[in-house]
């Protein structure tokens, strides 16, 4: 019993391993190109960018460290390095789905407002969108982590804190980016 279940765990090591290889290598490549040829020096380019370096973080941080305790002192313990760990991957799990809802908005403007999509679209948006995008990010993230640094001193705030972990944190994370990209790519395919 024991011996098969050392070996289901060094497959999974194996395979989260050779996931966070490739998800960095990818984006490296990703990241690597956009840099180096000058032709890609474009708002939307900029939008991948960023895209890419959030994913190459979630491959060296988060990766890594899922593994190394997704069967250790974290899942009985709350250590503030565990914590921490949360931290980055909420974080850049946000980062990463909000730079797709980002690049959404710039697709949806180059294919269905061409004619303005240069002057609405320019290096000084993309700058902002990347900035409110990573900013919400930390928010989202700390928003997470505050109630669980608090989690035994939890007698009054508690609703407060599971509101916070549990509804408002997925809800602006992930649920709502991901329907205003549903929507914009509905007017898009619309559009096209």
């Amino acid at each position: 019993m024991t011996s098969t279940l050392s070996t289901k765990c060094v497959l999974l090591y194996i395979f989260l391993g050779l996931l966070s290889v490739v998800t960095v290598c990818g984006n490296l490549l990703v990241i690597i190109s956009i840099i180096y040829f000058k032709q890609l020096h474009t708002p939307t380019n900029s939008l991948i960018l960023s895209l890419a370096v959030a994913d190459l973080l979630v491959g060296v941080v988060v990766f890594p460290f899922s593994m190394a305790f997704a069967l250790s002192s974290c899942l009985y313990y709350e250590h503030l390095f565990c914590k921490v760990r949360y931290g980055f991957d909420v974080t850049l799990s946000t980062a990463s789905i909000l730079n797709l809802c980002c690049i959404s908005i710039d697709r949806y403007y180059a294919v269905c407002q061409p004619l303005t999509y240069r002057t609405k679209i320019n290096v000084n948006i993309v700058v902002v969108m990347i900035l409110i995008n990573w900013s919400v990010s930390v928010l989202v993230a700390i928003g997470f982590i505050i109630p669980r640094l608090n989690l035994k001193k939890c007698q009054e705030n508690c609703f407060t804190d599971a509101l916070l972990t549990n509804i408002l944190g997925p809800i602006f994370s992930f649920y709502l980016p991901v329907i205003i990209m549903l929507c914009i790519y509905l007017k898009i395919f619309l559009v096209a």
